[in-house]
């Protein structure tokens, strides 16, 4: 009976050499559709065949019976054609660059393909993916030889009045030999998202590891402005946790300007010291504002600056000026930032004048309550109208070097009865705006439910999203 297992074993053995050979020729025949794993892998059946033992220590002593039974294998032949047909693809994600052309993107996305390439050239709707701003996000698949099958963009939408809230889709497909293109503009869809950090260096150093989008940071540096002093107060091993609205384009977060999301709440520990905060809108006026968790307000009537972030070139105080060359009062406070960095109201009010103005260049100035001007100049452009309503945080302009002007900059003044007085100094003294009656119960509700999730964000590395 032994002898017949062995001569069993020898058989199966023998047949399964005959199929590995024959798959073995197969791979060389097919390089690019195989690989030597799928070899390795069918070896792996020879070793099983031998795994066969007997049942136990005994078995000699039982009662044995010969069975015999033909087994079907497998056609590896065909198994392995038809694995040989199969088309491996590639997909692979980018994002445009300002240098490129359509050859240099597909080839950076790992295709050669000069149909693709051609079509997007010539397309009038496949044309956008390299027109305009760069940074658009673009997934690629195409086959083995590198064969463009599809490409879908996403990107800011278009017109200005859409880019908050909406994104422009482009999918090309191949038709046959050619290409279709399809262009949409698409809602934006909110996500809420955790995270959490500390200080190493700066604060958008670490925003940046946690892969929190540039308006969030910038919005959770406003949130707890009036709490700490970031530029000198920020010491190393400070941390944050927060919660935010990201905004993503078919689920792709996205950092466009303008369209970053919004910050919900946020905790702080600098030098020991915690500080919270949570966004909150009232239902009645329509407006919104940051609250501590007691209810008290982060907001007073005005910002302490007209910029999200810049440096302070000239204070309000005595200065050597520039162009005169001569030593003179400075009656406002010079923020240097790029030409096109937004610049925005410090409070609500009503535009009193906006146009040029001998050394000012373009100019606007905004009246508020309690016989209180604003002054906004050296602008590269007006956004704003005499007579318009103006709520603080409006754009009114963008930093220019217009009028007398040594470089790109904000000259930025506030008058109290046609008195200049020191911005900075008038910000810390401002008013702040109280967190009506009737909307306490509410806020409460809204101060639990992101007690829990700031909870949460504590134990998250980086930003997740708390779906």
């Amino acid at each position: 009976m032994t002898d017949r297992i062995i001569a069993i074993k020898e058989s199966l053995t023998q047949k399964l050499k005959l199929q590995l050979t024959g798959a073995e020729a197969f791979a060389a025949r097919h390089p690019r559709a195989l690989t030597g794993t799928v070899v390795t892998l069918l070896t792996g059946f020879a070793v099983t065949a031998f795994g066969i033992a007997p049942l136990a220590p005994d078995a000699k002593e039982l009662p044995q019976t010969l069975v015999e039974q033909s087994i079907p294998h497998p056609d590896l032949d065909a198994q392995l054609a038809a694995l040989a047909e199969h088309q491996i693809g590639l997909s692979r994600n980018e994002l445009t660059r300002s240098s490129d052309t359509a050859d240099s993107l597909l080839k950076r996305m790992g295709a050669f393909d000069p149909a693709a390439a051609q079509f997007l050239r010539n397309d009038p709707d496949a044309r956008r993916l390299l027109q305009g701003r760069a940074g658009k996000m673009v997934q690629l698949t195409a086959d083995a030889s590198g064969t463009v099958q599809s490409l879908v963009a996403r990107f800011q939408a278009e017109r200005p009045e859409q880019q908050s809230s909406h994104f422009s889709r482009l999918s090309i497909s191949r038709q046959g030999q050619g290409f279709s293109a399809k262009f949409e503009t698409l809602p934006l869809q909110a996500q809420v998202r955790l995270a959490s950090g500390s200080i190493r260096s700066s604060l958008f150093a670490a925003t940046d590891e946690a892969r929190i989008p540039d308006a969030v940071a910038s919005q959770m540096a406003e949130m707890f402005s009036g709490d700490i002093d970031f530029h000198r107060e920020l010491k190393k091993g400070d941390r944050f946790s927060i919660v935010f609205e990201s905004l993503t384009a078919d689920g792709e977060p996205i950092n466009w300007e303008g369209a970053g999301g919004r910050l919900v709440a946020g905790e702080f520990v600098n030098n020991g010291k915690t500080y919270t905060s949570v966004w909150f809108k009232d239902s009645v006026t329509g407006k919104s504002n940051f609250y501590g968790f007691d209810g008290s307000s982060k907001r007073r009537a005005f910002l302490a600056s007209p910029m999200e972030f810049s440096r302070v070139t000239s204070g309000f105080a005595m200065r050597f000026h520039p162009i005169h060359q001569t030593w003179r009062k400075h009656l406002g406070v010079d923020y240097g930032a790029p030409t096109g960095t937004p610049v925005r109201s410090v409070g609500d009010g009503t535009v009193e004048f906006a146009g040029w103005q001998n050394g000012f260049g373009n100019v606007v100035h905004i009246r508020h309550s309690g016989e209180r001007t604003t002054v906004y100049a050296h602008l590269s452009r007006i956004d704003v109208k005499k007579g318009q309503k103006i709520e603080q945080a409006q754009r009114v302009g963008a930093v220019g070097a217009t009028g007398w002007a040594t470089g790109p900059h904000l000259h930025f003044e506030f008058r109290v009865k046609g008195a200049h007085q020191d911005p900075r100094a008038i910000a810390r003294a401002a008013e702040a705006v109280v967190l009506p009656n009737y909307a306490r119960g509410q806020f409460q509700q809204v101060v639990a439910q992101v007690k829990t999730q700031l909870s949460v964000a504590q134990t998250v590395d980086g930003s997740t999203s708390a779906d």
